[in-house]
């Protein structure tokens, strides 16, 4: 018989441990215990649980004109952002939210970039950008957190292939009415961690962005929940396999 001593086992379980989380993010990866799909490939799913977005620039009118398309890379369906309301990359258009909205959460979504120079966007709390930008390896780049994180553009699988977000996100902490602490999020990138715990300044991209974008130049954060938003930038930019985990973060911290 085999006899482990304790640093041994410990040392099994814990690489267990670390192997079933990690198996937890990265592209296919599937909805968490108590997690909700948001989006499964079916129109009928888009129509319940998304709308547009209505912001200052809205120019589109329900029902929702982005397309459920064949996946080009599976057997399944994705819908493409490529709203004819956003043509010429007018974010704001045509942007859709999901109707639920949010404080903290941990969630999955996963793009497809058809040709060079796909652009497109993930938002949290319908605030805070993930950017979805072909080509782009600075500051607002590819899976950068807009203006605050350098692009981790070394993960990116590339155009023609599916890409993944796994992100933890803590919404920003209010006391008396005044913010006393900052959002803060975590991203995997294709189950690659290129984020940890960073917390986020401002909205960016001015009213059409964004919830806050207009207030104080998008530094007057506020604490209204928000959805998790997808924009149209007139590009064909796929997206499936979106869930999300409504979460309780006690503590800043958002690592996992």
């Amino acid at each position: 018989m085999r006899i482990y001593s304790i640093t041994s086992l410990f040392f099994v379980l814990s690489i267990g441990f670390i192997s079933q989380v990690q198996a937890q993010v990265g592209v296919g990866t599937k909805p968490l215990k108590d997690a909700e799909v948001y989006f499964d490939g079916s129109e009928k799913m888009l129509h319940e649980k998304w709308t547009y977005w209505k912001g200052p620039r809205l120019a589109a009118s329900l029902p929702i004109k982005w397309k459920v398309v064949k996946d080009p890379a599976g057997n399944g369906t994705a819908m493409n952002s490529n709203d004819p309301s956003a043509a010429g990359g007018k974010y704001g258009a045509a942007d859709i939210v999901t109707k639920k909205e949010f404080r903290d959460f941990r969630a999955h979504v996963e793009f497809y970039i058809t040709k060079a120079g796909g652009n497109s966007g993930v938002y949290l709390q319908n605030r805070y950008e993930i950017q979805v930008l072909d080509g782009d390896t600075t500051s607002h780049g590819m899976a950068a957190l807009i203006n605050e994180t350098p692009s981790p553009y070394h993960a990116y699988n590339g155009v023609g292939k599916w890409n993944s977000y796994d992100i933890v996100f803590r919404a920003a902490r209010f006391k008396d009415g005044k913010l006393v602490e900052k959002p803060m999020a975590t991203l995997y990138f294709n189950g690659k961690k290129v984020h940890t715990n960073h917390s986020i300044s401002q909205v960016w991209g001015g009213p059409n962005s964004g919830i806050d974008g207009g207030n104080d130049g998008g530094k007057g954060i506020t604490d209204k929940p928000g959805g998790l938003k997808l924009q149209a930038e007139g590009h064909d930019v796929l997206y499936r396999n979106i869930w999300i985990k409504e979460l309780d973060l006690k503590e800043p911290n958002t690592d996992f």
